[in-house]
């Protein structure tokens, strides 16, 4: 699943794929946003984790589950 998150005042983001699945990153997003964690951690494929100040954040794009089609559709 591939996440892109926002930073307040900033114009770059933070992209990863992870394998965790929608609910989780949305269950790990709402407690940081509601704060009940100051943080929000999150790791990817590659096993590098992120730790993401939840104040700092302005958006979280969470992508789908499904992979990704190869050539042409139509």
């Amino acid at each position: 699943m591939e996440i892109r998150i926002g930073m307040i005042n900033t114009s770059r983001e933070i992209g990863l794929e992870t394998s965790q699945s929608l609910a989780e990153v949305e269950a790990l997003v709402s407690n940081a946003l509601t704060g009940s964690d100051p943080l929000l951690k999150l790791s990817d494929d590659k096993g590098k984790v992120y730790l993401i100040a939840a104040g700092n954040i302005a958006f979280v794009e969470v992508g789908s589950d499904q992979s990704r089609r190869v050539g042409f559709v139509g």
